[in-house]
């Protein structure tokens, strides 16, 4: 798949994809009033969970497994916040704990697209999982590549498996590149990964994006309905000490391996110097998955700086009511907001009279979470993990 190609995407395709996340998560204040109680009711879901183990890819994989709305079809490691040396048997090991080895696991790409590998391990610690320390897993991952396991499950349940992504897009990139037609057969990505307010590996960009965005821009640009949980709503799920104790008491496999992750990466943080603790930045993208009224949401179209000597992997929202290019509610559905055009760098004396333009009309391909009830996602992921 090139990944300059027009997204492909339609506004019919994207809201009947996104009505449910839309409905859920309206802007008025009764959203936030919600215990989210009846969430077990919602499903079940076919899901293929891309990730690199990781702190809180840990916690966010435990809590998918504990969640009976879900039905994952695969787990698929890849590298990112360790070398997919140890994010392959951290994803083994999350399964053994769980009493999850059903679910099969699939090793993914050892590096980026394009680039060389940055890792988190400055963030993780050495081994992923912030020093903490379990056996060797004895489960073994099936012979199948990620990139060819994501195409084999989404062609086996065409408008059925959502994409839920922890870690950098590489697998996802790697299937859409081998099948061109696969995009249309995915029911939707809900991804950690992207910010519109600034990065944390630096100044642009996210983490996620950052390690391979050409991968992102690929995944962006797809025409796959895609809700992006990112830093503008993570930054606000600090683990605490008192979230530690609560799974430190529950007498589960599950909870006790919460505890010695968690506690681990807030002793970490700690002596770095950091005043909070780790955020769960993977767990969240699980939890809106599960309950999006958890999140507030609004609709951009997503690009990927792919190209920036100091942005590359920056993710840029385009909005015709947001920004400096805000307008009166309802107005992005008028004619002058569905021509606006999004365009790319001033040309340089060398190129071009005009300005490159990505699309020629306004279309959103992405719900971006805005904003976040933090108490309702502890309530639900720290009660999951200790088994309440």
């Amino acid at each position: 798949m090139d990944s300059k190609q027009p997204l492909r995407i339609t506004r019919r395709r994207f809201m009947t994809s996104s009505a449910a996340v839309l409905a859920a998560s309206s802007f008025a204040p009764e959203t936030w009033a919600s215990t989210g109680q009846a969430v077990a009711s919602r499903g079940p879901f076919r899901v293929i969970v891309d990730t690199d183990p990781g702190v809180d890819d840990a916690l966010a994989l435990l809590l998918a497994m504990r969640s009976p709305e879900l039905k994952i079809e695969a787990i698929t490691p890849v590298a990112g916040n360790v070398p997919l040396e140890l994010t392959l048997p951290n994803a083994l090991r999350l399964v053994e704990i769980a009493g999850r080895t059903d679910i099969p696991v699939a090793a993914g790409a050892k590096a980026p697209l394009v680039r060389r590998l940055v890792t988190a391990t400055y963030a993780h610690g050495e081994n992923g999982l912030g020093g903490a320390v379990f056996p060797d897993p004895t489960t073994k991952p099936v012979a199948e590549p990620a990139a060819e396991y994501i195409r084999r499950v989404v062609r086996k349940y065409p408008h059925e498996v959502t994409l839920i992504t922890l870690g950098p897009l590489t697998n996802v990139a790697a299937a859409l590149n081998a099948d061109p037609e696969l995009a249309g057969l995915v029911r939707g990505l809900t991804m950690m990964g992207g910010s519109l307010s600034g990065g944390n590996i630096t100044p642009a960009a996210e983490f996620n994006v950052y390690v391979d965005p050409e991968a992102a821009r690929i995944v962006f640009q797809s025409g796959i309905p895609i809700t992006m949980v990112g830093l503008d709503v993570t930054r606000k799920t600090s683990l605490t000490d008192e979230h530690v104790r609560v799974l430190e008491a529950a007498q589960n496999p599950v909870s006790q391996a919460a505890a010695k992750i968690g506690r681990n990466a807030i002793n970490h943080n700690r002596e770095r110097g950091f005043l909070v603790g780790p955020n769960m930045h993977d767990s969240l993208a699980v939890a809106a998955f599960l309950d999006p009224t958890i999140l507030k949401w609004q609709e951009y179209y997503v690009d990927v700086e792919t190209t920036g000597e100091l942005t590359a992997g920056e993710t840029l929202g385009y909005s015709p009511v947001a920004g400096d290019l805000k307008r009166r509610p309802g107005a992005e559905k008028e004619a002058g907001a569905a021509s606006m055009s999004i365009r790319g760098s001033a040309p340089t004396l060398a190129s071009t009279k005009t300005s490159p333009v990505v699309r020629d009309k306004y279309g959103p391909n992405t719900n971006v979470g805005v904003d976040v009830n933090s108490a309702r996602f502890f309530e639900l992921l720290i009660g999951r993990l200790a088994g309440k």
